[in-house]
């Protein structure tokens, strides 16, 4: 018996029953268009709350950084205000003579106390002293020339005097040493 082809079964299909077939086809249509859309719709919002995601774990690591910076960095004005009181204090104890020592034990003594408290505190919160001595390499990492001279039995490049000491703060340079550097040619 032979198979009835597909131009026979259409055929057969009364015209309501046709009407019906292109109705449902176009419903199906339809929902195949609204599931495009709203798969798009989803890959789009998808998307985005990922890029918020994204976003608000660079904000927190923004500022977690800003916050660890703030602790480390926070009083470094304040540091550098005191550098002057730190000078001053050193210049005192350095410019007692001996005589003067002797009649001012107790002052000179109350003078290096405070000045060894200054330094715990400077130490305590992270700074470090830069004690470049004579005869060391000029560094302009840390060092800051503040003259020149020529100076018989040394190299260009040597510090020659020690002006003031520098300060590390952490990792940070707040002062350089001030320090002057020999210009003597190689011979």
């Amino acid at each position: 018996m032979a198979e009835p082809k597909n131009d026979d079964f259409l055929d057969d299909i009364t015209e309501a029953e046709a009407e019906e077939l292109s109705t449902q086809t176009e419903e199906y249509d339809d929902a195949a268009l609204e599931l495009d859309s709203l798969r798009a719709e989803r890959d789009e919002l998808k998307d985005r709350f990922m890029r918020a995601l994204a976003d608000a774990e660079n904000s927190r690591k923004r500022g977690d950084k800003a916050r660890r910076e703030a602790e480390q960095y926070g009083g470094s004005k304040l540091a550098r205000d005191m550098l002057p009181v730190y000078d001053n204090m050193k210049r005192a104890i350095e410019a007692a003579s001996e005589e003067q020592r002797e009649v001012s034990a107790a002052l000179i003594e109350g003078v290096e106390l405070t000045m060894r408290a200054l330094r715990g505190v400077f130490e305590k919160h992270g700074m470090k002293v830069i004690t470049p001595e004579v005869g060391d390499r000029f560094d302009p990492q840390v060092h800051e020339a503040m003259f020149e001279a020529p100076v018989p039995g040394t190299k260009a490049g040597d510090i020659i005097q020690v002006s003031a000491e520098g300060f590390m703060l952490h990792d940070r340079l707040l002062r350089p040493a001030q320090v002057g550097v020999s210009s003597t040619p190689a011979s």
